[in-house]
Order: C-alpha cells, then sequence, then structure tokens
C-alpha cells in the first residue's frame, strides 16, 4: 500500500500497539521522521525504546497501528514487499554485531554480494569507500577482535550503509564507549545527515550524544505505555514541566510522577 503524505516524512507512525505474547509494552504510538533530521528514543530502562525499534525495522509485528516507511505501510503487505522496504534502511545493533570470523572488509561486503549483482571490483570500491566515510581507511583486513570498541562501532555503522539506505537505526551506539570516543560517532552522525542527508532513529540513554544529534524526540514512559513528551531535548529541557522527562533531562532522581 502506497501512502501519500509530505515529502519530507520519511516515516510516520500511528496509533502503534507493541506486545510480547499478553505483556503489553507501548500503546498508541504515534510520531514522524524527516529527511535528513535524528529521532532520538529516550526513557528510562525498560519503557520499550528497542521494542519500538524492533518493530521499525521489521522484527516485530504489532498489535494494532501502522509504520509508514517511505510512503509503504511496513505491516500490510506480504514478505516480498516488506523485505523491499527494509533494502531502504540500515541498523547498528548494539554491540555492532559484526561476524567475528570474517575481517571488517568482509563483513562491510557482505550484504552488497547477497542483495546485488555488482562485480568484485565494484564492491570493493564502495566498501572502500564505505569505511573511508566513517574514518576506518585502511582497516578492512581487521578482524573485530582486533579492533577497539569504537572502531566496531563504526565499522557496524559501514556495513549498515552498505546498500546506501535512506534511514539508519542505531540501537544505543555509544553504549561502552569513553566520552572522547562516542563524541566522535556523534560528530560522524551529524557529518552523514549533513552530508548525505540521511536520516536517523537512534534509541539511546546517553544525555551528551541526546543534546548533540538530536533534531527531534520522544520520551517513552513504562508506567504509562505511552509517549510522554515529544520535541527537541534541549526545548524539553527548558519547557517541559512534567518531573519524570525533567528528571531524565537533568540526571535526578524520581519516585513518582
Amino acid at each position: 500500500m502506497n501512502v501519500s503524505g509530505r515529502d519530507d516524512i520519511v516515516i510516520r507512525v500511528e496509533s502503534l500497539d507493541l506486545a510480547y505474547g499478553n505483556h503489553l509494552v507501548l500503546k498508541n504510538i504515534s510520531f514522524e521522521v524527516r529527511r535528513g533530521d535524528c529521532l532520538v528514543v529516550m526513557g528510562g530502562s525498560g519503557c520499550g525504546k528497542s521494542t519500538l525499534l524492533k518493530s521499525m525495522v521489521g522484527l516485530l509485528a504489532p498489535l494494532r497501528g501502522k509504520i509508514i516507511i517511505d510512503r509503504d505501510e511496513l505491516w500490510l503487505n506480504g514478505d516480498k514487499k516488506r523485505k523491499e522496504t527494509l533494502k531502504k534502511l540500515g541498523v547498528l545493533f548494539q554491540n555492532g554485531a559484526l561476524w567475528s570470523s570474517m575481517t571488517v572488509f568482509e563483513n562491510v561486503a557482505m550484504p552488497l554480494e547477497i542483495f546485488t549483482d555488482l562485480g568484485v571490483k565494484e564492491v570493493e570500491n564502495l566498501v572502500d569507500y564505505k569505511l573511508a566515510l566513517v574514518g576506518l581507511a585502511g582497516a578492512g583486513n581487521f578482524y573485530p577482535s582486533e579492533l577497539s570498541g569504537g572502531m566496531r562501532k563504526r565499522a557496524g555503522l559501514a556495513r549498515a550503509m552498505a546498500m546506501d539506505p535512506e534511514i539508519l537505526f542505531l540501537d544505543e551506539p555509544s553504549a561502552g564507549l569513553d566520552p572522547i570516543t562516542s563524541k566522535r560517532l556523534d560528530d560522524l552522525i551529524n557529518e552523514l545527515k549533513e552530508s548525505l542527508g540521511i536520516s536517523f532513529v537512534v534509541v539511546t540513554h546517553e544525555l551528551a550524544s541526546i543534546f548533540d544529534i538530536a533534531d527531534d524526540s520522544i520520551f517513552l514512559d513504562s508506567e504509562s505505555k505511552e509517549i510522554l513528551a515529544h520535541g527537541n531535548p534541549k526545548d524539553l529541557l527548558k519547557e517541559n514541566t512534567l518531573t519524570k522527562v525533567r528528571s531524565f533531562l537533568e540526571r535526578k532522581t524520581v519516585n513518582n510522577s
């Protein structure tokens, strides 16, 4: 199903309910992601951030509602159409999810070898380009175990970008990184937004990253299972009066809302 809408909207989520079996995780979730923007999904532990991401990348079917990616409704169509839509996406999981038995070059090349008809030289040139984009030029022959945590994250990002996706989903990209390496990754995300016009959906609880990369954000609440706040996090810090939201953005302990 092709859904009409504004040209600057690349993702639209409408009245989404998500559950694992009989356990409802999120309900009535609605938001949009604009082209070239970074939307940060934030909230406390257990609020459903990663669950929402799983549904948006085709891993968890919703109980109710719609996820519309580039005007195509992700969960309405069959598997074949959904796979075509998912080719527009790239995903970086928390640990990078690199194959340990393959070199960095082989990891990044794998999607191109599976999903395209490109020749060996074309694949080689594209992999070299993607590695250079994330600051890993010349690192293709290393194995993941030979890389630092930050380098593994960047290698995972290069693989997520292999198919030239319009949208990148990142799950806790700064987890386990030192502040300097985390800042470099944030700078890379901002650079990719500006230079390539890639849209990002990022799950993170890191305050420095939230304020650095987010053009927009949603705050998920584990108690109500809904979006408690929506907007640029800098504006939410200044203007939102909800204790849970302000406590999260100011890193204060809160026992009630």
